[in-house]
């Protein structure tokens, strides 16, 4: 009889958190302290009026709503939940009645104290953390079942039923406090998911706007690039030194703009099959000059062929701009690794320096539009390279030690013809789901 009532009640405290995510998750009475103390009080109150009495004391799961509502609530919540339990309790009466006052006194300091660093942790960590605190109210109530036992005169050494309405009541109040828990913080991923669609698609319309903005400052930047260079041929003296100034900003700020085209509407223009080892011979032949110029020795180890369908000259961008990340990010007499490992399915391309290296925030924050750890730089190069590879049905995993180096491994299918022409509406969810 203990277990099916315990059982119930373990439904009766998950109600509240049902009712939130289904009738009320965008209302702003949900959210209310007042009200959420108010179901999780008719949760408690429930649990109390339909508890299992046994050996003088009630049996029931009152206590979890209120750690319940202290934690998901706020103290306000867990006082209201607080004053619906000795509502209850004085309703049923009994001789523990003192006892009773005591316990939810003591169940409910502990979840108050700690409830304001709650928020602190992650949502895995809150649930255990729900989970431990679930345990609190149990010893309180087996400490009260202690001294109840020690006044009244109830034997309590050697006695099984006791025990095993100890173990019973224990285990499914645990189980109880990690359901609800665990509800809990469905119901709040779902929202921040919610409020994610909601920015992105936002984010989409302004995407579109953006790229259309910048194909058509891209023409007149063009047409004046063409008339100071050849103003530039005719003019001498102070003022071709200005013109030379004004031509390098204005390639800098067409190569961003390009950039940035690139990654909202890419196409791959010519598909052909290629070989994985010859694009990472042209490329690693290219910055071997680049290398040296800043002091850095560039080691290729690329022997083995791969082929697959492509487009050579994206494929080739997307090398350049990494191997050029891995020389810029390594100190002068340090070495950056190009090596390729060619299986049955996949040309797996490594790219090891010995550089400043990451940390782990700067590792997870790699092909977010605009992010770069540069001095000088948009972080649209690693953003193109890596929305390339993932076009062409690869991924790129990046690794890295603070003062140690660090390593990009490259996957691509072989013999790939998983080829994709973006338009501009899933260029900008790509964007958003790495600014997320």
């Amino acid at each position: 009889m203990l277990v099916e009532k315990l059982l119930l009640h373990v439904l009766i405290i998950l109600a509240p958190v049902l009712i939130q995510t289904s009738l009320l998750e965008n209302h702003r009475l949900g959210k209310s302290p007042i009200f959420i103390g108010v179901l999780h009080g008719i949760a408690a109150f429930m649990c109390l009026i339909f508890a299992y009495e046994s050996f003088g004391l009630y049996w029931d799961f009152r206590y979890i709503p209120l750690v319940l509502s202290m934690l998901y609530g706020g103290r306000k919540a867990g006082v209201i939940v607080f004053l619906f339990i000795l509502t209850a309790r004085i309703i049923n009466g009994g001789d523990a009645i003192v006892f009773g006052f005591i316990s939810a006194f003591l169940a409910g300091l502990m979840p108050f104290l700690i409830s304001s660093r709650f928020w602190s942790f992650s949502p895995r960590k809150r649930v255990n953390f729900a989970v431990l605190l679930g345990f609190w109210p149990a010893l309180v109530m087996l400490g009260i079942l202690l001294s109840f036992a020690f006044i009244s005169g109830v034997p309590v050494s050697g006695n099984k039923e006791m025990g095993i309405y100890v173990l019973i009541f224990g285990g499914i109040q645990v189980v109880g406090v990690g359901l609800a828990a665990q509800l809990n913080e469905w119901m709040i991923e779902k929202k921040l998911l919610r409020e994610e669609i909601l920015k992105s698609e936002k984010l989409n319309t302004l995407g579109e706007l953006a790229a259309s903005i910048a194909h058509e400052v891209r023409n007149p930047l063009t047409v004046v690039k063409g008339f100071l260079q050849l103003m530039k041929k005719q003019v001498n003296g102070d003022h071709d030194e200005y013109l030379k100034i004004v031509l390098s900003e204005l390639g800098r700020a067409e190569e961003i703009i390009n950039d940035y085209l690139n990654f909202a509407k890419p196409e791959f223009e010519k598909i052909e099959k290629i070989n994985v080892k010859d694009v990472l011979s042209d490329v690693t032949l290219l910055l071997n000059a680049y290398a040296l110029k800043e002091g850095v020795h560039l080691e290729s180890n690329v022997k083995e062929d791969g082929f697959l369908l492509t487009d050579r000259n994206k494929l080739k961008q997307a090398f350049v701009n990494i191997i050029k990340n891995a020389i810029e990010a390594t100190p002068s007499q340090g070495n950056v690794t190009v090596s390729l490992e060619v299986t049955h399915t996949q040309a797996i391309v490594r790219i090891k320096d010995t550089g400043k290296g990451m940390t782990k925030e700067q590792v997870a924050r790699i092909g977010t539009l605009f992010y770069t750890t540069k001095d000088q730089g948009t972080g649209l190069g690693t953003s193109v390279s890596l929305r390339i590879i993932e076009a062409m049905g690869g991924h790129v995993h990046y690794s890295s030690i603070v003062n140690k180096g660090t390593s990009a491994t490259i996957s691509l299918p072989l013999n790939s013809e998983k080829v994709v022409k973006y338009d501009s509406k899933s260029a900008n969810r790509f964007m958003n789901n790495q600014n997320a």
